[in-house]
């Protein structure tokens, strides 16, 4: 669905912006910056959900904190493309795994997943990953750093 699609207004690209900066935001304190009632927030809020506009909620977690050390971004190339929603199926049975994306390039799809460390990546990517039928070849980026973290500006 294309933005345009969804009605949004100035007043609900200016909620999205507040909220996308701190999701635990109280809505009276939205309320405040926009000028307008909770019940107002509340409502603008419910219909950006209905619509589509704002997926999910939840909290932001630090995995190293809970000892996954390692992130890695690993390209994978499949046999052939036809065997995307077998592959996706396993790779979604792998917990490690927190994003998939089909993608255009050089690999068929991108994942983003943590290990506790590089022996368990090897054992993640020698024994789950490569072991997919399908699966051709693997090719890992171990996260150094990450230095930006955001949404787009509103």
């Amino acid at each position: 669905m294309k933005a345009v699609d969804c009605k949004i207004d100035s007043l609900d690209l200016k909620i999205l912006s507040i909220i996308s900066k701190d999701a635990r935001i109280p809505f009276r304190n939205v309320a405040e910056q926009c000028g307008v009632s909770r019940a107002a927030i509340h409502m603008r809020v419910q219909h950006m959900m209905d619509m589509g506009v704002i997926v999910g909620s939840g909290y932001e977690i630090d995995m190293k904190r809970l000892g996954f050390s390692t992130c890695t971004y690993v390209g994978i190339i499949f046999e052939k493309g036809s065997m995307y929603h077998e592959i996706v199926k396993q790779l979604d049975d792998i917990p490690e795994v927190l994003e998939c994306c089909y993608t255009t390039g050089p690999y068929s799809v991108m994942i983003k997943m943590y290990a506790r460390d590089n022996e368990q990546l090897m054992e993640l990517l020698n024994g789950k990953i490569q072991k997919i039928p399908g699966v051709m070849s693997t090719e890992t980026m171990i996260v150094l750093d990450k230095s930006i973290k955001r949404n787009l500006p509103l």
